[in-house]
């Protein structure tokens, strides 16, 4: 049996951020205990002293989000996008940028790459692509908008070398990203469950949100994609995680399939076809 705090603490959590512990009591037990130690307070105690101190979930969420990530990870979504979804958005556009969301960006190597890839291309000039980035910790945020990263960082495992030598800088035993990669992105403390955060973003063309569907339950996940659709523009498309899927035919998405991978596009009329792609 579980301290009933610890029960309600994650209750709280769930409703604030989306991230379930219900099942992973002894999980959140871990992340949590030395604060609690720390301040003195039962997890009971606790659950108030959350709600008479806002400043509080800033140490919270530090405390029970994962961020783990690097560049170039899940490559064939990021040079799908860069490589056939931007070129193919380039000629629906007329005169407004491209406007590309990374919901839960973490430390930046999500969006940093992308901003390296499109650079790759050499088909789209300065100002025509908008990268906003997202997270709800406001550390990494911080940590992702100075843009350096220490040498023997998780961060570096996949880069290819090229990019690594042609968009970084060495400096201080670590790797700093130049500034034409920088100014391409957008931080923003932002939280996913917040509709009226979500809604600042505005429309977008394409949302990255991978590996994050994975600690919401399926109540939250809906709500979560209920609101990406909202923000995504009639043709836009959605990338998710690996192992994540939406399964359920209304929440508004066509499956897009690749020769690598697979994504989602905003659902349109049902006489309109997803062009380029396969359906299966």
């Amino acid at each position: 049996m579980h301290d009933i705090g610890l029960v309600r603490l994650s209750h709280i959590i769930k409703d604030y951020c989306g991230l379930s512990f219900n099942e992973r009591l002894s999980t959140l037990k871990k992340k949590v205990d030395n604060r609690i130690t720390e301040l003195g307070v039962t997890y009971s105690d606790y659950c108030e002293y959350l709600t008479r101190n806002p400043l509080e979930w800033d140490i919270m969420i530090e405390l029970v989000t994962i961020n783990e990530t690097y560049f170039y990870r899940e490559e064939n979504q990021l040079i799908e996008c860069s490589s056939v979804v931007l070129p193919m958005l380039k000629k629906k556009r007329f005169g407004g940028p491209i406007r590309i969301w990374s919901a839960a960006c973490s430390t930046g190597e999500e969006p940093y790459t992308l901003a390296m890839l499109i650079q790759e291309t050499g088909q789209f000039l300065p100002g025509s692509i908008e990268i906003i980035a997202t997270d709800i910790n406001k550390r990494v945020i911080e940590k992702a908008k100075k843009g350096w990263y220490h040498q023997g960082s998780f961060a570096f495992r996949r880069i290819p070398e090229n990019l690594l030598k042609k968009y970084f800088t060495p400096i201080d035993s670590g790797y700093q990203i130049k500034e034409s990669i920088k100014k391409m992105v957008n931080f923003q403390n932002l939280n996913l469950l917040n509709k009226q955060n979500t809604s600042q973003i505005g429309e977008v063309d394409i949302i990255f949100c991978r590996n994050v569907l994975i600690y919401f339950d399926q109540m939250t996940t809906k709500q979560v994609i209920d609101s990406l659709h909202e923000n995504l523009a009639p043709d836009g498309y959605l990338f998710l995680g690996h192992a994540e899927s939406i399964t359920d035919s209304d929440l508004g998405f066509q499956k897009a399939y690749s020769e690598n991978t697979f994504y989602y596009r905003k659902e349109t009329n049902q006489n309109e076809t997803v062009p380029y792609f396969s359906s299966r």
